[in-house]
């Protein structure tokens, strides 16, 4: 079935839905949506799956990504000013994710709202930040949710002086690749900001404005990637929209795609290239790379295996037919194994995935309309 997108600009994953790109000529995406009989499904009362030690063997991906993540947990302490803009309430704080570590926080809900709101999680791309994200926020909140944004690591006001751009995010990723010792290493490339989420899921349960059983999140790029990461391991998200995102690591090493993907953080390769005397960055240098910071990326925790484990959850997926970071031979891999875990599960209804045709890295308008109707549809 094919659908044409409403006139409209698109906009890239770091700027958000505002951002000052060139207007493209209309575009047709091409829509695949799978029917089924819709079933009956107890989500209500769902535990998140977030483990607490090593998973047993056979253990599903996603207890094993949150096994490999999980660290001693903190009190939220959640701080927050709260003032009126117009048809909206917006609530600017932080909580507590590690001990060294406060995640800032953006919030917008319908003014006057009162009792449980459903509520959405937004995610920021490469060298975006929660602000970036705040026209996101504020088209959801006129939809009636809730909407919180929060700065991934190393990205907005975590970076000292506020400082923009991903400086601060590859001299961390960089770190991580040197450090000997796997228990001191951390994860800041994508895996972090997975964990501030899941701890953003625990401060969201206990709020008294929102409704803990309805709780979605959407992501733009890194922020796309961060959600299907944290749907897969954490069933407190109900609903997940992952943006210009969905990909195989591993594919796009085995057939020569890795370039987009390194792009996004080009210093840190060009460093691993030097020091492991490589002529540039190639193949060898994207595995030892990717193999080291982001462990199981290209095997457990790569697309296609991770992203079936959402169902039956409802998911929809936004891409670029064109994308050099999420390349479409890839991504397909991802959607074919999303199809057989849905259609096993009776679920069909519930995953849609829409590639913009002749599109790169970028949401278009009619996309991002798309994106909102699901949540409210799934949510509301």
């Amino acid at each position: 079935m094919r659908t044409s997108p409403a006139p409209g600009r698109p906009f890239s994953a770091s700027e958000g839905p505002t951002g000052r790109t060139r207007r493209h000529r209309r575009r047709v995406p091409y829509l695949l949506v799978l029917g089924g009989v819709v079933p009956v499904l107890l989500l209500a009362g769902v535990r998140p799956r977030v483990a607490t030690a090593a998973p047993s063997p056979g253990a599903r991906p996603g207890a094993q990504l949150a096994a490999l993540l999980d660290r001693p947990r903190v009190a939220p302490e959640p701080k927050s000013e709260t003032t009126p803009d117009g048809e909206f309430t917006v609530e600017r704080g932080s909580f507590r994710s590690e001990a060294q570590e406060r995640v800032p926080f953006l919030l917008m809900k319908p003014a006057g709202s009162r009792g449980r709101l459903a509520t959405v999680i937004v995610l920021h791309g490469t060298g975006g930040n929660k602000e970036r994200m705040a026209d996101t926020l504020r088209d959801l909140a006129g939809r009636g949710l809730l909407a919180v944004a929060i700065d991934g690591r190393y990205f907005g006001e975590r970076v000292p002086g506020g400082a923009q751009g991903s400086e601060q995010y590859q001299a961390a990723i960089l770190r991580a690749w040197r450090e000997p010792d796997r228990a001191k290493q951390g994860h800041p490339f994508f895996y972090d900001t997975v964990y501030d989420v899941w701890r953003l899921l625990d401060c969201l349960e206990t709020r008294p404005d929102v409704d803990a059983k309805r709780i979605g999140c959407i992501g733009f790029s890194k922020g796309g990637i961060e959600t299907w990461l944290a749907a897969a391991a954490d069933s407190r998200i109900r609903v997940a929209v992952p943006c210009i995102a969905v990909q195989s690591f591993r594919w796009s090493l085995e057939h020569d795609e890795w370039q987009g993907r390194a792009r996004t953080i080009q210093k840190v390769h060009d460093e691993v290239a030097r020091e492991i005397g490589e002529p540039g960055v190639n193949q060898t240098v994207c595995r030892r790379l990717w193999n080291k910071i982001l462990p199981g990326i290209l095997d457990e925790f790569d697309g296609p295996s991770l992203i079936p484990t959402i169902a039956p959850r409802p998911l929809l997926i936004v891409s670029g037919e064109k994308d050099p970071n999420c390349p479409l031979g890839g991504a397909e891999l991802a959607f074919q194994a999303a199809r057989r875990a849905y259609a096993q599960a009776g679920a069909a209804d519930r995953l849609v995935i829409n590639v913009a045709a002749g599109v790169a890295h970028q949401v278009t308008e009619a996309q991002r309309r798309m994106a909102y109707d699901w949540l409210v549809r799934w949510l509301k």
